[in-house]
Formats: structure tokens, C-alpha cells, sequence
């Protein structure tokens, strides 16, 4: 399925979790908050939270040292 994330389009494996798209990106357990279709989704439900066809903006903000 087709998302955007961070303004770039990407192909993903249908049924992903927000958790799963992290871990394929290596950005699982950085410090980071994530923002689905214009609201964050909280890192307690990053597991349970699906992406959908089409979702718009799936945002990571990585916390700066």
C-alpha cells in the first residue's frame, strides 16, 4: 500500500502498525513522537495504531541531543 511519510511517499506491506513501519525503518526505541493524518498517536499505541492506504503524513520527529 501507498503512505507519505515525512512528505515522501513509500511503498508498505499492507496491515502495518505504526510500530512496524518504525522498526523497518531502524527507528524503533529512538526518542521520537509520531504524528498519523494530523494527530499524534501516543508510543502506547504505536503497536495497536494500523496504517491505512492513503494515510497522509505519517510524521516521526526525532528528539534532538
Amino acid at each position: 500500500m501507498e503512505i507519505s511519510v515525512n512528505g515522501e511517499q513509500r511503498s508498505v506491506a499492507a496491515a502495518l502498525s505504526v510500530a512496524e513501519l518504525l522498526r523497518g525503518m531502524g527507528l524503533e526505541g529512538k526518542r521520537l513522537a509520531v504524528e498519523r493524518n494530523g494527530e499524534i498517536v501516543p508510543k502506547s499505541n504505536h503497536a495497536a495504531t494500523a496504517l491505512a492506504e492513503g494515510d497522509i503524513d505519517a510524521n516521526y520527529f526525532q528528539h534532538l541531543p
